[in-house]
């Protein structure tokens, strides 16, 4: 207990420390050393989700060769108490690929992460993607905003969202894993979610915004999937912004919508996206997101994919 209030003790200082100089709110000694540090920069990365990855790296190879570009950014969902795949990051580092990971606390109560309950994995955790040693993005409790996890607005209060959050952050600073780049990542606004602002853990804890959003009907346009949102963000933070989670439903003319995404992106200077490459046929939308599976689709995404001037980490 006394531990954790010197903590937070410090924390404070080092906050009205930097708010007296009028300076954005940034904590100097948690900047990765160059190795590790991800560039910002419009419309420069291009990331992937696929299934079964990791550990395969085929789906991501098929990916690539499905539109053309190779990604700079592969993600997967990690449940909780998975280790680090410390192997499949080195594979994608030699690719010139980094690893992004949503760790979902579905097996785990907040208030016991904000407790320290669950330290023992957690620095474990830290630790491997420490001796990693390269540029990892990583997110935790994604979609919170949203109602269907448990870690979401209906099942778990904001404010414990947010102490779990910085817990886990400070954790993986005093381990020394500077290598992360953190992505707090809300769901698109839509009547089920609530207003973002509630789930902000500070811009100490904080190194990019995600916002996962879907075309799902013809018409739709940028703004209407992301352009709310991304004022709500806007109102508390200056931090870049990355489409997450994104895609576009094969009934929804992506042929129109997907050059609408790739112009938004850029219009907005998000950092990039990151393409839900999966059927989900028997999902909760029931839609094969899956881009090789629709022709259309596939050559629309490969002509704006192919013009991005993405940034090659790893060299």
């Amino acid at each position: 207990m006394r531990y954790r209030l010197l903590l937070l003790l410090a924390v404070v200082v080092a906050c009205v420390s930097l708010a007296s100089t009028g300076r954005h709110l940034t904590f100097r000694y948690d900047i990765p050393p160059a190795h590790a540090h991800l560039q910002v920069s419009s419309a420069s990365y291009l990331g992937v989700f696929e299934r079964g990855v990791p550990p395969n790296y085929e789906p991501v190879a098929d990916f690539a060769r499905a539109v053309g570009k190779q990604p700079n950014l592969v993600g997967y969902y990690s449940g909780w108490v998975q280790p680090f795949p410390s192997s499949f990051a080195q594979k994608l580092y030699r690719h010139h690929m980094v690893m992004y990971i949503q760790i979902d606390p579905a097996y785990a109560h907040l208030s016991d992460i904000a407790a320290g309950i669950e330290d023992q994995y957690l620095s474990a955790y830290a630790e491997s993607v420490r001796a990693f040693g390269h540029a990892v993005v990583i997110g935790f409790g994604h979609e919170m905003n949203a109602p269907w996890y448990s870690w979401g607005y209906k099942q778990t209060r904001p404010a414990t969202f947010v102490a779990a959050w910085r817990h886990v952050v400070t954790l993986f600073r005093q381990q020394g894993a500077d290598n992360v780049t953190w992505l707090w990542t809300v769901n698109q606004d839509t009547p089920k979610t609530r207003p973002v602002a509630s789930w902000w853990p500070g811009a100490g804890y904080v190194t990019w915004v995600g916002i996962d959003g879907y075309y799902l009907h013809p018409g739709e346009k940028f703004n209407s999937v992301f352009g709310r949102t991304i004022k709500q963000v806007r109102k508390f933070t200056t931090a870049p912004i990355l489409l997450s989670e994104v895609a576009v439903a094969p009934q929804a003319n992506p042929s129109a919508e997907i050059p609408d995404l790739f112009q938004g992106m850029a219009k907005s200077k998000a950092l990039g996206l990151v393409w839900f490459d999966m059927n989900q046929d028997k999902g909760v939308l029931s839609e094969d997101w899956h881009i090789a599976d629709n022709t259309p689709a596939k050559n629309t995404f490969s002509l704006y994919a192919k013009g991005l001037n993405l940034i090659t980490p790893g060299n």
